[in-house]
């Protein structure tokens, strides 16, 4: 490891044989005296070390046995220990401008669901226990309370995920028997989670009415038979069907159901607890809605457009909330102590519009002003001018999405920095700021890397800065993060 860059291909005055390629790669002693790597196990396990450094040279000689050209340097090894044998989940930058991507945790947690994580984690907690009395208690009344006052429901519960409230609620409610819904809404969710295996686990009859574009309300009305448990509404925040198309209002299902006495489910997905048109954004149903139109059971996402942690939310009728709280199912799908903070500081935001506005990691996104954008962009191509003859920097104009399975189709205005690299791909570009730390994530569109800024924080633009003199200068080891390598 006496060079940067050593060819596996072994010396010129050698054979270009196998053999003598493989003779070529270092022992993994060597590799684990080589400075660098050495400076790394302060901070890295050695024996996670070793078994990134083993993967590697295996990797390398699979390479060279089936006659592939591969190259190896200390500082693609540095790298490679650095990422692999240090934390694997960790902070990210998302410069793709999708406000609530699955893939990147979606929603960003406001600061006060962060300090209320702390404030759990550094020391035990009354998550089940009623300071009053001194004797267990019920980990709901943490945000009960709270969801009860804000959506006007009898009683609130929550567990792991809207999946898997939607699971509990049909097993509950009507195990055994059959639930209708509209062919419109058999909804695929992500990871391909389909609403009708969904009804399957939760050993129910799904009977479908209407067609894909058009239900009547008269079509449910003709299904209810004495086998059917329950009547079930699936918002559809993840698509559209426009055009010649007709749903059964929220309110006329319900008088529906109760002419037959029959519950009814509203199934909300991303869920919203505010208007979002009176901030110029998209109309989404609200949770109030369906509550005020009498839905017996609501359930939507606490990671979505709520801004909190990963949940799914249930408000309701009392007794079938209580109903649910009784299912040995609760148990298994039931939230930790960590959710529970942050979802509870998260919901006491929306208790002050103002302070909402300003703090919470959603909205404060999605109503970021374009000049805010256009000034952080400028930001950074001022601190990027040195770059100029590794790449072109232009600012553009641009569309960010909601994302989340939020707003289906619905789009933002936004402001765009595209960066053409003059010597690499706009690929091997994109795959480099993977690849620091933190990695920044990004898009491409017309053969250039795209930064979007409604998703970059102000605080960011440094990082991204010194993320991109890394990798358009090929620099691939330590930490964008790292004050001590501001260009």
């Amino acid at each position: 490891m006496n060079t940067e860059r050593e060819s596996m291909n072994g010396p010129k005055t050698e054979p270009d044989t196998r053999s003598a390629r493989l003779k070529a790669l270092p022992s993994v002693d060597a590799l684990l005296g080589d400075a660098r790597v050495t400076a790394l196990l302060a901070k890295v396990p050695r024996r996670l070390a070793l078994i990134v450094i083993r993967d590697y040279l295996d990797e390398l000689r699979e390479a060279i046995l089936a006659d592939r050209r591969v190259e190896f340097g200390p500082a693609t090894l540095v790298a490679r220990v650095e990422r692999q044998a240090s934390r694997s989940l960790g902070r990210a930058i998302n410069a793709l401008g999708v406000v609530l991507h699955t893939g990147l945790g979606r929603a960003a947690l406001s600061k006060v669901a962060q300090d209320s994580l702390h404030n759990v984690s550094e020391s035990f907690c009354n998550l089940a226990i009623d300071l009053e009395t001194g004797r267990r208690g019920e980990r709901y009344a943490h945000v009960a309370r709270l969801l009860c006052e804000l959506t006007g429901a009898e009683a609130a519960m929550v567990v792991n995920n809207n999946a898997a409230a939607t699971m509990l609620i049909l097993n509950t409610l009507a195990e055994g028997r059959e639930v209708i819904i509209s062919r419109g809404q058999l909804v695929e969710i992500g990871g391909a989670f389909r609403m009708p295996d969904i009804m399957q686990r939760s050993n129910v009859r799904m009977v479908e009415v209407g067609t894909t574009n058009r239900t009547h309300l008269k079509d449910y009305r003709a299904a209810i038979t004495p086998q059917t448990a329950l009547l079930v509404r699936v918002h559809m925040s993840n698509y559209k069907i426009v055009g010649f198309t007709r749903e059964v209002p929220l309110a006329d299902l319900v008088a529906l159901g109760r002419e037959f006495k029959l519950p009814v489910v509203d199934d909300l997905g991303s869920g919203a607890l505010i208007d979002l048109a009176r901030y110029g954004l998209p109309k989404e149903p609200t949770v109030q809605e369906s509550v005020v139109a009498g839905a017996d059971v609501v359930c939507f996402s606490g990671d979505k457009l709520i801004g909190g942690p990963q949940a799914g939310i249930i408000v309701g009728k009392r007794p079938y909330v209580e109903q649910l709280k009784k299912n040995p199912l609760t148990r298994a799908l039931r939230c930790g102590k960590l959710t529970y903070a942050a979802l509870e500081a998260t919901l006491r935001l929306f208790f002050d519009e103002e302070r909402l506005l300003r703090e919470h990691s959603v909205l404060s996104v999605l109503c970021k002003p374009l000049s805010v954008m256009e000034a952080a962009a400028g930001e950074l191509l001022v601190a990027c001018q040195d770059l100029a003859p590794k790449a072109g920097f232009a600012l553009r104009d641009g569309m960010s999405e909601i994302g989340g399975g939020s707003l289906a189709t619905e789009q933002l205005p936004s402001k765009l920095v595209a960066i053409k690299p003059k010597s690499l791909s706009a690929d091997e570009l994109a795959r480099r700021l993977r690849l620091v730390e933190p990695p920044v994530f990004t898009r491409i569109e017309r053969d250039a890397v795209v930064l979007d800024f409604r998703t970059i924080r102000n605080d960011e633009v440094a990082i991204v800065a010194q993320a991109l003199h890394r990798a358009l200068n090929g620099d691939m080891t330590g930490s964008a993060s790292d004050p001590d390598r501001v260009p």
